[in-house]
């Protein structure tokens, strides 16, 4: 029965358009005849490759930085489009994150510096599982952290209580909880209506009632999702061109929509710059274009939601940093601790929290990276407990008996 149900749905969708949405997904969007009540949301933004959070974040205060650093170093702040935008005086902001620091002076936006996980493996493969998973160093973990975070539930839950704005779902979301990946909400279309018409005839007049019920599900939710198509749809907010504008927006669009949403994973990739990583200015090459983008992504992301970002948290992870001192390439490579931002209105932002290790060759980890004093669980647990409400953080991360919260939300 389980084969043919999925036969079903899959013929049926084909004949319709790329993708898969049963029928829930469509009514729990737009049911305007039940709106779901706002949602405590929090969303995870993943930065997978590695990204160089002492470029990303710059320590200008530490003279150490700039001598491991002589020619990808990001200058002091001047006030010229090129260097570090000032925080704190000792942290500032690539040029290319300059679209956040309005966010970050009203105190919307919160950094971590030396953080990530404690597992000290170099492999992207292993580092980006132990992250999802939520248990740093243990492969045998079946179910992903925020599928764990979500809090349990009485009544009826919203089918789209936890979302992937992913063509597959992300390993943080797998597990017994209901969880989509929907690469668009607007992919579908019909491709031959009167073919489609027979079809939905065909399998609602079959005499076996499951397949009848699926049929009509399936069906129903092409129809609906037709629909929406129609409604015209504006951001409230400019979103920068790519993948991650697109799925920042989608995700903004359901938190609006107000149809249960409580988890919500996007990442973005390319960041693995072992080569170039700086151009001929630092607020050129691939990393300022990758930060450009993530920052107009986020600021973006914040204006779209109005008033609704008192109820979001959004939490940005990378499996770990890189290298403290440059390479021979103008690069850096795999290293270990690095950044994370938290943005949201709960926040407690116009800070950099964290304690600073340094960067002298003494107080490097292995000599060569910046040391952890953070762990990303620290962080996404203060998340998950004071802004989602599930108490049970042993259920969460299994094996972490000692979290060390570092009060970034009020």
């Amino acid at each position: 029965m389980t084969s043919r149900r999925f036969f079903l749905k899959s013929s049926a969708l084909a004949a319709f358009g790329a993708g898969a949405a049963p029928a829930w997904l469509a009514r729990a969007l737009y049911a305007k005849d039940a709106p779901n009540p706002r949602k405590k949301v929090l969303v995870a933004i993943f930065q997978r490759g590695a990204v160089d959070g002492l470029n990303m974040v710059v320590p200008f205060g530490d003279a150490n930085y700039y001598r491991l650093r002589p020619t990808i170093a990001i200058p002091q702040p001047d006030g010229s489009p090129d260097s570090a935008v000032d925080l704190d005086g000792f942290f500032g902001l690539h040029p290319s994150l300059a679209p956040l620091k309005p966010l970050f002076d009203a105190g919307r936006l919160a950094i971590v510096d030396a953080a990530g996980s404690p597992d000290p493996t170099r492999s992207h493969f292993d580092a980006q599982d132990y992250m999802e998973s939520g248990t740093p160093g243990r492969k045998a973990t079946a179910d992903g952290w925020m599928n764990r975070a979500l809090p349990p539930i009485a009544g009826p839950k919203s089918p789209v209580r936890a979302v992937s704005l992913e063509p597959s779902l992300p390993r943080s979301l797998r597990g017994r909880n209901d969880a989509v990946a929907i690469s668009s909400l607007g992919e579908f279309q019909v491709r031959d209506s009167r073919g489609a018409a027979t079809f939905e005839s065909m399998y609602q007049s079959a005499g076996d009632a499951a397949l009848a019920g699926t049929a009509r599900e399936t069906f129903e939710a092409v129809r609906l999702i037709q629909s929406i198509q129609k409604q015209p749809y504006t951001p409230g907010a400019r979103y920068p061109n790519g993948r991650f504008g697109q799925s920042l927006q989608q995700i903004a669009r359901l938190i609006k929509a107000k149809v249960g949403l409580e988890v919500a994973f996007a990442d973005m990739g390319g960041w693995d710059t072992h080569v170039n990583e700086v151009g001929q200015q630092p607020s050129q090459g691939q990393l300022a274009n990758l930060l450009r983008e993530f920052a107009q992504g986020l600021a973006a992301f914040h204006e779209d939601l109005g008033d609704r970002i008192e109820d979001v948290v959004l939490v940005t992870m990378s499996e770990f940093g890189r290298t403290a001192k440059e390479n021979g390439t103008r690069g850096t490579d795999h290293g270990h601790a690095n950044v994370m931002f938290a943005l949201g209105g709960p926040v407690k932002g116009g800070k950099v929290y964290g304690d600073w290790p340094g960067l002298a060759t003494e107080r490097l980890y292995e000599s060569r990276d910046l040391d952890l004093t953070t762990d990303f669980r620290d962080v996404l647990g203060e998340v998950v407990t004071r802004h989602l409400g599930n108490p049970n953080l042993a259920a969460v991360f299994p094996g972490y008996a000692s979290p060390k919260f570092r009060n970034l939300l009020a």
